[in-house]
């Protein structure tokens, strides 16, 4: 059974904020949700989470790893992962980036004011 041993995790999110921003980082998880999703039902199921493993490098988890994963970030109890509960999941996955996520919203509705005036 594959595990992430979280003393050996480095969490990059923090790191992709900084130099995406907040409109970029959003941008690059919506690629990260179309390439596991289902392109029929728009949704991350178990089976398109497993098909699609191997581009995380996630080929040696189990299927009760990959279930789990989906469990982790279902909110609605649909045994599949919308794009919303993707993104909330990444970022809950990222306590690093839990802590800027203040600063990343002010930056994007600060940029948001500068288009409008």
């Amino acid at each position: 059974m594959a595990h992430i041993n979280p003393s050996n995790f480095e969490d990059l999110f923090p790191i992709m904020a900084h130099k995406l921003g907040g409109d970029g980082l959003i941008g690059e998880l919506c690629n990260g949700f179309r390439l596991l999703m289902d392109v029929d039902k728009e949704l991350i199921t178990f089976d398109s989470l497993k098909h699609n493993a191997a581009v995380l490098g996630l080929q040696d988890m189990t299927d009760d790893d990959l279930m789990n994963m989906l469990r982790e970030g279902d909110l609605d109890g649909d045994d599949a992962l919308n794009q919303m509960e993707f993104c909330v999941m990444m970022f809950r996955l990222s306590p690093d980036l839990m802590e800027q996520s203040q600063f990343l919203l002010e930056e994007a509705l600060q940029q948001d004011l500068k288009d409008f005036y």
